[in-house]
């Protein structure tokens, strides 16, 4: 149960992109009038590989560790209950076994809830952190996209996005996730390695 609710954490929340702003009823129709360049994003990547959205991922690590560690000594106290309990053999009466069994079960179902709780907690926070960093993120794209002159971005990183090899030269995800750490001024974590993209 540790394990699942460390694993299934912060880092693996990430999956709502922001929202994009609708266009108003208003606009004028785009004419095109010759071939429209094409740029693809791994638009998931972009948000999780930029310094802010790292940083503030360890935050939440720091800020869910104590409750991760609670529920590791819950388990190993669980663990150690059922070893006891074994290794009594015909030692332990069987109202004291059965008394021991419950309090056993007690606790497995609290561990359970607890972890539940902390996953889900991990969960919100992680969506939130995401959408609020990728809304930034899709300004810096829009805005990189207009001065390269591309009429058109697809999100290689959504299911069913039709994009099945983009060039080299289209991909411009490493070219915002630049732009935006330049403009945010936030630097790299000094951590080690940069904390791999959001699933």
């Amino acid at each position: 149960v540790c394990v699942l609710a460390s694993g299934l954490g912060v880092v693996a929340v990430a999956q709502a992109a922001p929202a994009k702003p609708e266009p108003t009823a208003a606009a004028a129709p785009v004419q095109i009038t010759g071939a429209t360049k094409i740029a693809v994003i791994n638009f998931q990547q972009a948000v999780g590989q930029t310094n802010e959205f790292q940083r503030d991922l360890a935050d939440l690590r720091k800020k869910y560790e104590p409750r991760e560690q609670q529920l590791q000594q819950q388990n190993t106290e669980i663990e150690t209950m059922k070893k006891q309990l074994q290794d009594g053999g015909e030692k332990i009466s069987d109202a004291d076994r059965q008394t021991k069994l419950r309090t056993i079960d007690d606790k497995t179902k609290s561990l359970q809830r607890s972890a539940e709780d902390l996953r889900n907690d991990e969960q919100t926070d992680g969506q939130g952190t995401f959408q609020q960093v990728g809304q930034k993120v899709y300004d810096v794209m829009v805005s990189y996209a207009q001065q390269q002159g591309f009429g058109l971005v697809l999100d290689a990183s959504q299911q069913n996005s039709g994009v099945l090899w983009p060039s080299p030269q289209s991909d411009i995800t490493k070219a915002v996730i630049e732009a935006y750490n330049s403009k945010s001024g936030i630097p790299a974590p000094a951590n080690g390695p940069s904390a791999p993209a959001p699933h």
